[in-house]
């Protein structure tokens, strides 16, 4: 179908179906809205981007390649941002603007009453104030100028470029951008990276479980022998025993008053997703076939139409960067410039304490005197709904958060490093301008959100280091671990130097220097798994179970001891690595019961005794072994969880569940039992569904906002290879996963791709042009290259 027929389709769709959310207010301004090719819906997809834009900064150029990647050349810093906020906006505006509102509490103004749960909790966390802080913080600095320059661009297409698509559709025109709305893009980024409840769901499962149920399943060290940093690792390696002294002390028993899991349920609605996470490795020039490193990385989040990332490649002055950054944020995150290449993955710090006070109301006790909360009221404007009023109260701590549950009134205070003044804007413009190492490393002392595991390379080096504000924590002076909930009334584990909203000093933080970090390692690794093999390490209580970062080392380590030189194509060939390590863990037990399966399982366990435990799409045993372990995991922990009134958001990570003894109580001390059901099960769902192949089943699942109200704006089903805990990651569905694919040698060409396209207007050719490459395994160069000819917009001078 093309796009014109689809089109026509689409207008039927929508007259049909209706549209959610901030509907027209009547039937006729509705249809006039989606009139064919006349309508306000159709208007900004009939018409292009001019090719002359007045700029208040001066001249710049923009030329499109054949991925629609815009080029933006200038001689003026503030004129090339001006021209990056004018292509972000033209490619992707209504996915900036969702995000601001999302983070600034105000989603349910553009899409009605279904967001007005999430307004509430945003703006109780003040998210808003969290990015006015961060612009005081970077008040007077180039960020700041470059950041007005990009919005000025934004303002600019705002006011006179083509309306996406979706506006029409909501009915609802965007507001001016600003530098706030920028860092709430930043915030939410941080948030979504370290934002996290798993404290509280620790108190309340140790209040379910026994003591040493807890700590098996929870608190027992995965023992895959693959942290970031292993005895082996070569070069310079700084912050293992000094930062390995802090938290040493035994968390305290215990939830803090008017915490439950209904309550957590909630609060866990509004954290980032257990599977976000994301893969890197880095090679030093010893190990490769040209004598200069490589880096390979691709960060593993939400999959979505249009993409999490955006493409830019920008050539100002000295400075010559190309990359991936969010909508809404001027400077390119991760990629490379002409110097050196870098990328981040989630270290898992935990940077969010709680703390319950004595309350009477509207006051609270702090070290023994009352006080009255900050109190802000704030309007949830509801389309076409009504609208709500919600009491944003704060502590000293920062944020509190309160929900009646079970006509009781449950509340927590939460302190978040990204509540400060932060200055991860400048560190990331800073990375673009980058020579070398050390001006890398020297940005890097200003990324204060989120907890990241940096690596960068350039021709001479490789440098992994942890960056974020780590705060520590004492209890009666002794160091203590974050996860309990503090007693917020006698003011335990305050972070010294840290102010909610405001300025913070950082005094009572782990120091740049103490937090780990290798120089000129020979190869090094990361993949969300724990930073070093030590069982009371203290940064975080919750890393990736291993498996890819097993399975990383396992094949660098393979190609060095070969001798054989590390060249790109071998990069590529381990980020598309679909070797299950928990299949390779868990199969021998399935043939080991194949005499008390029954005989309709034959086919399908023959085709697992020969399989080479990758998860592909043309795989029998691949397919087999997926819905295997999904049964296989409902059926050792749906029944004794239910009975703690626990649901699958509690269970244990995966490593616990592969690692269990055969007799442990959780099989009811008998696992062959359980593998038994488990494939009889996983048979009778494949039958019944009429798959053979995995493929058949994993597709990749990229979905549009308005996708359940106009499935032709959902990416097309492709079938792709992969699970979450791959190191070709593609979780389960093809709805999470690697959202960005790098290859940097320094020594050659670089190549990319994404999951989806670079516009989000549906009507362009480049809505989706990259995700059957993205499927596919597939690349295209990332070239410093700006094309000859090609789509253009010329940027001009107001004076001219």
């Amino acid at each position: 179908m093309n796009r014109d027929t689809t089109r026509r389709a689409l207008l039927g769709a929508l007259v049909s179906a209706g549209v959610g959310g901030a509907a027209l207010s009547s039937v006729s301004g509705y249809l006039d809205s989606f009139a064919p090719l006349s309508g306000r819906a159709w208007h900004g997809q009939t018409r292009s981007v001019p090719e002359t834009v007045s700029s208040p900064h001066g001249e710049a150029t923009v030329t499109y390649d054949d991925y629609h990647v815009p080029h933006i050349e200038a001689d003026d810093e503030a004129a090339a941002y001006f021209a990056v906020g004018y292509t972000q906006a033209a490619d992707r505006l209504f996915e900036m603007d969702l995000i601001r509102r999302l983070m600034d509490g105000r989603l349910a103004a553009a899409v009605g009453e279904r967001a007005v749960d999430s307004d509430r909790f945003h703006a109780k966390m003040d998210f808003r104030g969290s990015a006015e802080a961060s612009a005081t913080a970077l008040s007077g600095t180039r960020t700041e100028t470059l950041a007005d320059a990009y919005a000025d661009g934004v303002n600019a297409y705002i006011e006179s470029g083509p309306e996406p698509f979706e506006f029409g559709v909501l009915g609802y025109e965007a507001r001016e951008w600003t530098f706030v709305d920028t860092l709430l893009v930043s915030t939410q980024i941080a948030w979504g990276l370290t934002g996290s409840f798993e404290t509280l769901r620790r108190a309340v499962l140790r209040e379910k479980l026994d003591e040493s149920t807890y700590e098996r399943l929870y608190e027992t060290p995965f023992d895959h022998g693959a942290p970031i940093v292993r005895e082996s690792t070569t070069g310079t390696v700084d912050g293992v025993d000094e930062f390995g002294r802090v938290g040493r002390t035994d968390a305290v028993r215990g939830v803090g008053d008017g915490i439950d899991g209904a309550f957590v349920d909630w609060l866990s609605a509004f954290e980032p997703p257990p599977l976000w996470g994301s893969n890197h490795w880095a090679v030093s020039g010893e190990h490769t076939d040209s004598g200069s490193p490589i880096l390979a990385y691709d960060p593993h989040l939400t999959l979505m139409a249009p993409p999490v990332w955006y493409e830019q490649h920008l050539v100002v002055g000295d400075v010559d960067v190309r990359g991936a950054t969010f909508p809404g944020i001027p400077f390119v995150i991760v990629g490379e410039n002409t110097h050196g290449a870098w990328g981040f993955t989630n270290t898992g710090a935990d940077v969010v304490d709680f703390y319950t006070y004595e309350t009477d109301g509207s006051r609270y006790n702090y070290r023994g005197e009352w006080r009255e909360f900050e109190t802000e009221t704030r309007t949830i404007e509801v389309a076409d709904g009504e609208n709500r009023a919600v009491d944003v109260r704060k502590t000293v701590h920062g944020a509190y958060l309160d929900r009646e549950v079970n006509g009781e009134t449950r509340h927590v205070g939460v302190a978040w490093t990204g509540m400060s003044g932060t200055r991860e804007a400048e560190a990331i413009y800073e990375f673009s301008r980058a020579t070398g190492v050390d001006d890398y490393r020297a940005a890097l002392r200003k990324m204060d959100v989120p907890t990241q595991n940096a690596l960068y390379v350039d021709d001479d080096h490789v440098f992994y280091k942890i960056t974020g504000q780590i705060p520590i924590r004492r209890v009666d002076g002794d160091v203590v671990r974050g996860d309990r909930v503090f007693d917020g009334s006698a003011g335990e584990a305050e972070w010294e130097g840290f102010e909610p909203f405001g300025p913070s000093t950082w005094d009572g933080f782990v120091p740049f220097e103490e937090k780990l970090g290798v120089s000129d390692p020979a190869y090094i690794g990361t993949a969300n798994q724990r930073p070093v093999d030590d069982p009371t390490y203290p940064i975080g209580q919750r890393y990736a179970s291993g498996f890819r970062g097993m399975r990383i080392y396992e094949r660098l380590d393979e190609r060095v001891e070969s001798g054989e030189p590390v060249t790109s194509a071998f990069m590529q060939s381990v980020q598309r690595d679909t070797l299950d390590v928990r299949a390779r863990m868990l199969v021998p037990a399935i043939l080991d019961v194949r005499e008390r399966l029954s005989e309709s399982t034959d086919r399908w366990v023959d085709a697992l005794a020969d399989w080479n435990y990758r998860m592909d799409r043309e795989s029998e045993a691949a397919l087999l072994f997926h819905w295997f372990y999904e049964h296989f995991r409902e059926l050792t922990w749906t029944d004794d969880f239910e009975a703690s009134g626990l649901s699958e958001d509690w269970w244990p990570q995966e490593w616990v569940l592969v690692t269990l003894p055969p007799d442990d109580e959780f099989f009811g001390g008998d696992r062959a039992s359980v593998v038994v059901e488990a494939t009889e099960a996983a048979v009778e769902r494949i039958e019944s569904e009429g798959w053979s192949v995995y493929g058949d089943y994993h597709r990749t699942t990229i979905d549009h906002q308005f996708g359940g109200q106009l499935p032709a704006l959902n990416y097309p089903r492709y079938p792709t290879d992969g699970t979450a805990y791959t190191v070709c990651n593609v979780g389960d569905g093809a709805n999470h996963g690697s959202s960005w694919r790098q290859v940097s040698p320094m020594d050659g060409e670089s190549l990319s791709v994404i999951p989806g396209g670079q516009d989000g207007s549906y009507f362009s050719e480049h809505y989706d042009d990259q995700l059957r490459r993205w499927a596919d395994g597939e690349y295209k160069p990332m070239s410093f290259d700006v094309p000859g000819e090609g789509e253009q917009i010329t940027f001009r001078g107001e004076t001219e």
